[in-house]
């Protein structure tokens, strides 16, 4: 079985890139942006988690059940994330506030 190997530039840029992200993530984290705050910090989290995933992981060359698995995986994240964010929103809901 043969395995694709980026070459060194490619991972000097995705390294770069992942370190530009912090970056801006640490310093949008100074501004504020009101309820977009945890928009722009998911967009810039999402963004290094699927360059860290598709390059050093290899995700980008895998067999396609690794890709369901990792789809399956984002799938299940962001059910638990639309569950948690329907449980926070409805909480004043009961209470009457």
């Amino acid at each position: 079985m043969s395995e694709h190997i980026d070459s060194i530039k490619t991972y000097t840029l995705i390294f770069l890139a992942l370190l530009a992200l912090t970056f801006i993530t640490s310093t949008v984290a100074y501004i504020d942006l009101g309820p977009l705050n945890i928009v722009v910090a998911l967009v810039i989290a999402v963004t290094k988690m699927l360059l860290v995933a598709l390059f050093f992981m290899h995700v980008r060359y895998s067999t396609k059940l690794t890709k369901i698995v990792v789809a399956g995986g984002l799938l299940w994240l962001a059910i638990l994330l639309l569950l948690t964010m329907a449980d926070f929103v409805s909480r004043g809901w009961l209470a009457g506030t």
